[in-house]
């Protein structure tokens, strides 16, 4: 049994001890004054006060009158007195007895109460209740996190919408000025033709990049992502990922240098492992120096599968590390920048890997950036 399970249970043993005390000394309570009752009636301690009583307040000092009455009304209805007396006895023991105990259900539903108005700081219980002040703060504590994760998450959302607005803007503004000069200029070269219609094309695709992010987004928040699993080459499938962002490498003069065996084998689902690796290439090409080199590395650590993605490019700080897999973030925020994505890729990246088993981390020191997806064989 674990220590809180432990503690737990010590403390729930400690309330029910506790509860039982108060059941037993009511019980004799209930049964001691019970008995003095009885024996005060029997004895004729009662006849004396009741006459006394009588003959003073009622009968004005006939003793004999209130006598009579007495041996009328009380003396043969005793049985009926004792019962009637009994009866008032238990439902006062009764009453003291619940607000006893109903008063751990009150301090628990005060408990319940302040989780649910989210009141500032923790909630206080009464020392026999300690494990369930400890699971209600728990709780609250949690329900706080969560809040905060949502808030943080849905505020990050709305600024990414904000960026991604005035990036669609930007482009579509461009398009629709070269294409009206197009239209507008008669007599315009070919050579200046060609390269307004260069510039056009740019910002349209552009223009289409930003809109596929906004789908991204939405499929994000909107699907589970499932696996289908199947048994891959993945030097070829790193291989034909390489070749496929030949375009990309050229534009910035990298090389991508791909250390891997032969035919090495995984079990994965393939199009969710290619989105992975397709992300975190593109990062690293969007992030690195020009005229340097990636490098993917790949190699089996017992019976699990280490890759490394590792480019040369500005060190990323501590705290922007620390948050480089959270949805939405985007490491440059710059609204101008090709690279500055939705934000999702790494995140996406992060989820895929830990639903195969795996793990995925970060690290950037002098200048030198470096992606470990380890993955279970």
């Amino acid at each position: 049994m674990s220590k809180k399970k432990q503690a737990n249970s010590n403390d729930y043993r400690q309330l029910r001890t506790k509860v039982f005390a108060k059941t037993a000394l009511m019980l004799f309570a209930a049964i001691f004054i019970m008995s003095i009752i009885y024996k005060v009636f029997l004895r004729g301690r009662f006849a004396d006060a009741a006459v006394g009583f009588l003959s003073k307040v009622v009968f004005s000092g006939d003793y004999d009158t209130a006598y009579r009455v007495y041996q009328v009304i009380f003396r043969n209805n005793m049985e009926l007195f004792l019962m009637a007396a009994a009866l008032v006895l238990f439902l006062i023991v009764l009453r003291v007895y619940s607000n006893s105990v109903t008063r751990y259900f009150d301090e628990i539903n005060r408990g319940i109460d302040a989780l649910i108005e989210e009141n500032t700081g923790d909630i206080i219980l009464p020392s026999e209740l300690a494990s369930t002040e400890v699971k209600i703060n728990s709780i609250k504590h949690t329900l706080e996190q969560r809040k905060l994760a949502a808030e943080l998450a849905e505020q990050r959302k709305n600024d990414l919408v904000v960026y991604l607005a005035h990036d669609l803007k930007t482009p579509l503004t461009s398009v629709i000025g070269y294409l009206t000069l197009l239209r507008d200029e008669k007599q315009i070269s070919e050579e200046l033709r060609e390269k307004y219609l260069s510039i056009s094309l740019d910002k349209a695709e552009r223009l289409e990049d930003l809109i596929n992010e906004f789908f991204e987004i939405t499929r994000f928040n909107l699907t589970n992502i499932t696996l289908e699993y199947s048994r891959i080459n993945l030097t070829l499938l790193l291989e034909q990922l390489t070749y496929e962002f030949g375009p990309m490498l050229s534009e910035k003069n990298l090389i991508c240098s791909l250390e891997i065996p032969q035919n090495l084998m995984l079990k994965c689902d393939a199009d969710k492992m290619q989105r992975v690796f397709d992300n975190l290439l593109r990062n690293a090409v969007n992030y690195s120096f020009a005229d340097s080199t990636i490098r993917i590395a790949a190699m089996q650590k017992e019976s699990c599968l280490s890759i490394r993605i590792t480019n040369r490019g500005n060190t990323i700080p501590q705290e922007k590390l620390a948050r480089i897999f959270e949805q939405f973030y985007r490491l440059d925020n710059a609204r101008g920048s090709r690279s500055g994505g939705a934000g999702l890729g790494l995140a996406i990246a992060k989820e895929i890997v830990e639903l195969h088993g795996g793990t995925i981390t970060a690290r950037s020191e002098n200048e030198m950036i470096e992606f470990e997806v380890i993955l279970p064989l």
